[in-house]
């Protein structure tokens, strides 16, 4: 089984990287991709460009078995549009591969208003990772859709949304850049590489 990760990454921090981890773990996937959000829809854009956001992900997540960085949306035009992702990576994977998508419970809570949100669906999994300060009770529509048995993500290729409980890091990429915006130090909060990158790009000043 495959499972993505996507957003801005603006920078990317351990909010995102230990989730993914444990969810990899948990479900003994064979990759995890992180898919950098180059024109994130339906939102602000990002403070610094979707190459910088790429490196910082690379770095992130270099040496980690499993972790990849998947570049598509940058080379895509127009608005990064997940049901596309998910559309072109299914292309390539096959009708016979389970994928599954790790989104935040912050994220999924606005799940209907995602472009073409029931063909995602269709073409994957969900997999919700929980949020600090965040609960949802499912509405009808997920009804359908739920389990609580992690195995049925792997005997059927998408259709299914699952919720993990994930160790919570109370971190936002919009803390850091406030925090390296006032000349604070974001140690602690992000891997060191991604660190010394944005100081030797001289990025969030």
């Amino acid at each position: 089984m495959i499972a993505i990760i996507g957003g801005t990454f603006d920078p990317i921090h351990f909010g995102h990287l230990r989730p993914a981890l444990e969810i990899m773990e948990q479900f003994s996937l064979t990759e995890c991709r992180f898919i950098p959000s180059a024109k994130p829809p339906h939102r602000w854009q990002p403070e610094v460009s979707a190459e910088h956001r790429l490196n910082m992900t690379q770095l992130a997540i270099d040496g980690i078995k499993g972790f990849s960085l998947d570049d598509r949306e940058y080379h895509r035009d127009g608005a990064s549009y997940t049901v596309d992702t998910l559309k072109s990576i299914r292309a390539e994977i096959g009708n016979h591969t389970p994928l599954c998508m790790i989104v935040g419970l912050d994220a999924f809570q606005s799940f209907t208003q995602w472009r073409d949100w029931q063909t995602i669906l269709k073409l994957a999994h969900l997999v919700v990772s929980s949020r600090p300060g965040y609960t949802y009770s499912p509405d009808t529509w997920a009804q359908p859709y739920l389990t609580d048995k992690p195995e049925k993500l792997k005997q059927e290729i998408a259709g299914n949304i699952f919720f993990a409980e994930v160790t919570q890091f109370d971190i936002s990429a919009t803390q850091i850049r406030k925090q390296l915006l006032n000349g604070y130090s974001a140690s602690y909060l992000l891997p060191k590489s991604v660190a010394k990158y944005i100081n030797k790009q001289r990025l969030y000043r």
